[in-house]
């Protein structure tokens, strides 16, 4: 499904890339969440776990970092190593279905430093600032669609 999406053949390297980053993330998250050892992943353990993640800024690199490189690898189409205003509007289209005005709006406050794309350090603060900021002003607050008001 990704290979038709991407338009990369299923055994290209893309898609092995996207793959192992999905194990990796597998292993490295969602995995080590059963606390009761029965091999699977419960809806307690599930939100115990992110919640503890989500809460704990010093967890990002190891728990949420690889999580958000392996989204921004699958939203960057043309893999030029940054996400454009098409391709983030094709993101917020597949996650939320937001309006293109939000998008563009939302697009225009993130990327900080305007040359019209964000690269992967300015995804990473916006989603730092997604999950652990306190400002309710902050353009991130809307990484994944308006917050109605």
């Amino acid at each position: 499904m990704l290979h038709r999406r991407r338009g990369a053949a299923p055994d290209s390297a893309t898609v092995r890339l996207l793959a192992e980053g999905m194990d990796g993330f597998w292993t490295d998250v969602i995995a080590p969440l059963d606390q009761d050892g029965d091999g699977k992943v419960d809806l307690r353990e599930m939100t115990e776990g992110f919640k503890r993640v989500l809460t704990d800024p010093a967890l990002y690199p190891e728990q949420i970092e690889p999580v958000f490189n392996c989204f921004f690898d699958l939203v960057d189409l043309n893999e030029d190593g940054k996400i454009d205003q098409a391709e983030f509007r094709q993101m917020f289209d597949s996650v939320a279905g937001v309006p293109g005005e939000d998008c563009a709006a939302v697009f225009a406050a993130l990327d900080r430093d305007g040359p019209g794309a964000l690269d992967r350090a300015e995804f990473h603060r916006a989603v730092t600032e997604f999950f652990y900021g306190c400002d309710p002003d902050a353009p991130a607050n809307h990484l994944f669609g308006r917050v109605a008001g």
